[in-house]
C-alpha cells in the first residue's frame, strides 16, 4: 500500500513507544483480565439479568475497538522524521496563522494527529477543516478553509516550523 500524507500519522518516538505499550497491554494482560471478569460473571447464572456480565462484555468491546484503532494508527505511523524547515505547512509543523490577515488575532497550533499532541500546544489534525486549508501553503501566503456553518474563513500563514516537542 502506498502511503500518502493523508493516511500517514506522524509520531515522535516517545508517542510511538507509549501507544505501542498501550497496545501490548490491551492485547495481553487487559484481555486476560476482561476474560476472567466475563467468566466470573457467567458463573453467576442467568445472563439476561446479569449486570456484571453485560458491563464486562461492553468493556471488552471498547478494549477491542481501541486495539483496532491502535493497530491501524501504528501501521501507518512515521516515527521521528521531522518535516523540512522550508516554511511550508505540513504535518509535524507548529503553525501560526492570522485570521482575516489581522496580525493581532492569531492562533499557534501543532498540525498533527491527536496521538502526537502535547499538552503544551493546541493540536489540529491535518484532516480538520483548518488543517486541510493550510496544508502545503507557505509562510506569507493566504489560505482558506470552510467553517462548520458552510462559510469560508481566510487566514494568513505567519510561521511554520518543525515541532521540537
Amino acid at each position: 500500500m502506498t502511503q500518502t500524507s493523508e493516511n500517514v500519522t506522524w509520531l515522535t518516538q516517545e508517542a510511538y513507544n507509549k501507544l505501542k505499550a498501550e497496545l501490548e497491554y490491551l492485547t495481553g494482560p487487559a484481555r486476560a483480565e476482561i476474560s476472567a471478569k466475563i467468566a466470573a460473571a457467567r458463573e453467576e447464572g442467568d445472563l439476561r439479568e446479569n449486570g456484571g456480565y453485560h458491563a464486562a462484555k461492553e468493556e471488552q468491546g471498547k478494549q477491542e475497538l481501541r486495539v483496532r484503532q491502535l493497530t491501524q494508527l501504528l501501521e501507518s505511523a512515521k516515527v521521528g522524521e521531522a518535516p523540512a524547515a522550508n516554511g511550508a505547512v505540513a504535518p509535524g509543523m507548529v503553525v501560526t496563522i492570522a485570521f482575516d490577515g489581522d496580525e493581532d488575532d492569531t492562533l499557534t497550533f501543532l498540525l498533527a494527529s491527536r496521538e502526537y499532541a502535547s499538552s503544551d500546544i493546541e493540536t489540529y489534525s491535518p484532516q480538520s477543516p483548518l488543517g486541510t486549508g493550510v496544508m502545503g501553503h507557505k509562510v506569507g501566503e493566504e489560505a482558506e478553509y470552510e467553517l462548520p456553518n458552510g462559510k469560508k474563513a481566510s487566514v494568513k500563514i505567519l510561521k511554520a516550523e518543525p515541532y521540537e516537542g
